[in-house]
Formats: C-alpha cells, structure tokens, sequence
C-alpha cells in the first residue's frame, strides 16, 4: 500500500529548509553565531596572554593557566596563534613579548585605563566595578573608539588608580613613588597609586575610606602593621594590604593639609569651614556636592544626628542636606 503524501512530503521538505536557514543564515544563523561567539572568545584569550604577559614578563605556561580563566586547549591554541604571528617568544620554557607583541598589549592597556577613567568621570559605577567593567571593555573597542575616547575625557595621563595610560604612540610615563610601607616614620606623602588587584585587597582599602591624593604621615612601621594618620584619622594596615598603595615623599614646604579633617569626622556642635572637595570624588557625584553647596569657603555644621550613625544631616547656607559617610569622607575641611 503506497503511503506517500506530498503535502506531507512539501512541509517536511520546507521544514528542513526553514532549520537550516535558521541554522546557516549568514548573519543570524545558529552556525555563524557559534563562530563569531568563538572567533570573539580566541580574540579576548589573546589578548589577555598579552597583557598578561606585559604585566609579568617571562611567564610560565602553568602561571598562564592560573591566571586566566579559560580552557588549557584555547590557551595553548592562543599561544600557538602568537608564535607563529610573532607576538610573542619562548626561552627556556618561558614565554615574553616581542615587540610587535608589547605594542598590541600596550593598545589594550590603554583601552582598559581609558575605558575605567570613564566609568570614574563618567557614569554612577562604584569604584569596585571599573575594573571587571573595563576588562570586558578593552576588548570590544575599536582603535577608532579608543581615540574618541581619549579625546572625550581630555586626552588623561592616569587611569583612575593612579596608574599612567599609554599614549597612541605606545608611550607610558614612567611610574614614580614608593611602596607606603618605605616612607621614613616622621614623613609625610601623598597617594599616588592604589593597585586594584587583588579584588579583596582593594575593597579592603576602600573599606577604610583610604583614598588617592590624599596626605598621609607616617607614624609606625612594623612586621605587624603600618600606622598613618591621613585627614584627621589615623589608619592601620597589615603590610601585604599597605603594598597595594604607593606614595611620593612630601617636604613640609608642599604639606597643606596638617588641619585638614573630612566632614564625616565633624563633632556635634561644632562649625567647620570647607576647604574642597577631594579629587577622589569625581563626575556625576562631584557635581552633585558642589551642587549642594559643598564648595570652597562655606560654612558647615551638623544639623541632625542619627541615632544609627548613618545617615547624618549637615545644615549648609541654611539648608539641611543629609549626606552618607562614604560621600562626607569627600569633603575636606578645617575646624571654624
């Protein structure tokens, strides 16, 4: 018994058409999604050895493993990729730049510093976020969007941390300072540099309001701790989270901030005189306190406590304006 239908036979036939465009569609298919998604994630696999690489030159393959997190099988296809490219070269079980490879890592730092200097300027991102952000930024930019970028944000020498955004040309500043921890006891600095890596390092100092720019004096150096006073407070650190922040060395001369206190450290009671907003606080949030008339010259005092410490509210030009410990730390000033 002959048991063909054609209709049956046209719907399975279009059927079949219908799954392989879905699947082979040059632009929306299944098939080109999957090898785009692949070609994207080689790109970033790359790109990330080389920064990696730039980072700390001289690197084994089993560091490579550790610290990116991506399948053994791309990374040595990656690394396969950048020797026969000539980004990169290997001695003695050990891999480095060449100098093509060091030019394309540079292109990428910048991308990531430029692309973090944003998210600060720029947009509402907490400070722990700029990194993860920028990391996935760097590899989606353009070089044309790069210098747009640049161009936006006025062409900026230091990322957000302190640390110096390579030039077009592949030029970087030299960095300069000292570890925290090799300041004389007795001396002030200034913070130039906050590292942001490890992540639970860096929340350890945000923690504690410890910011950039900001005059420290040093006070105790020990196996144990590091003690300085910084803005009217006095902070302590264990050494391996001290490491994580640089300083330049300050004569008396350039020291302007011995009666310096941030607001959050304002009594009950008292007046103080704002002597400006610290550069730590930068873009939309800046605006904001200047706004509110935070501004150099004014006269401030605690209008209202609360009785959970946070909160609390600050009487400015007649104005009560309540205000979060981590935005009061910002704002700098001396006793009336």
């Amino acid at each position: 018994m002959n048991t063909y239908n054609p209709i049956v036979a046209l719907l399975v036939f279009f059927g079949v058409i219908l799954i392989l465009y879905f699947i082979f569609n040059p632009k929306k298919g299944l098939f080109f999604k999957y090898l785009k998604a692949r070609k994207e994630t080689e790109k970033t696999a790359i790109e990330d050895v080389l920064k990696l690489l730039y980072h700390d030159p001289k690197t084994s393959i089993s560091t490579i493993f550790d610290e990116l997190d991506f399948s053994h099988s791309l990374l040595l296809e990656s690394i396969d990729t950048m020797l026969e490219t000539g980004l990169v070269k290997k001695e003695h079980e050990l891999f480095s730049l060449t100098k093509e490879g060091d030019e394309y890592a540079l292109r990428i730092v910048r991308a990531h510093r430029l692309w973090e200097k944003y998210l600060s300027e720029k947009t509402g991102f907490h400070k722990t976020e700029w990194h993860s952000r920028a990391e996935k930024k760097e590899h989606e930019l353009s070089g044309e969007e790069v210098e747009d970028l640049s161009t936006l944000l006025g062409n900026p020498r230091y990322d957000p941390h302190g640390d110096p955004i390579p030039t077009k040309a592949g030029q970087i500043p030299e960095k300069k300072g000292m570890l925290l921890a090799d300041l004389p006891i007795l001396n002030f600095g200034k913070i130039i540099h906050i590292e942001d890596e490890p992540t639970s390092i860096y929340k350890q100092i945000l923690a504690k309001h410890i910011h950039l720019h900001s005059q420290v004096y040093m006070k105790e150096i020990s196996e144990n701790r590091i003690v300085f006073e910084s803005e009217g407070e006095q902070f302590v650190l264990p050494p391996i989270v001290a490491k994580n922040i640089t300083v330049i060395s300050l004569d008396k001369a350039d020291v302007v901030e011995t009666d310096t206190l941030r607001l959050s450290n304002l009594e009950n009671k008292q007046k103080a005189t704002i002597i400006g907003v610290s550069k730590e606080c930068r873009g939309e949030n800046r605006r904001r306190l200047l706004d509110l008339g935070f501004v150099k010259g004014a006269t401030v005092s605690i209008d209202l406590l609360n009785p959970l410490g946070d909160p609390k509210a600050f009487l400015i030009k007649g104005t009560a304006i309540a205000l979060r410990k981590d935005q009061a730390v910002k704002i700098l000033i001396t006793k009336a």
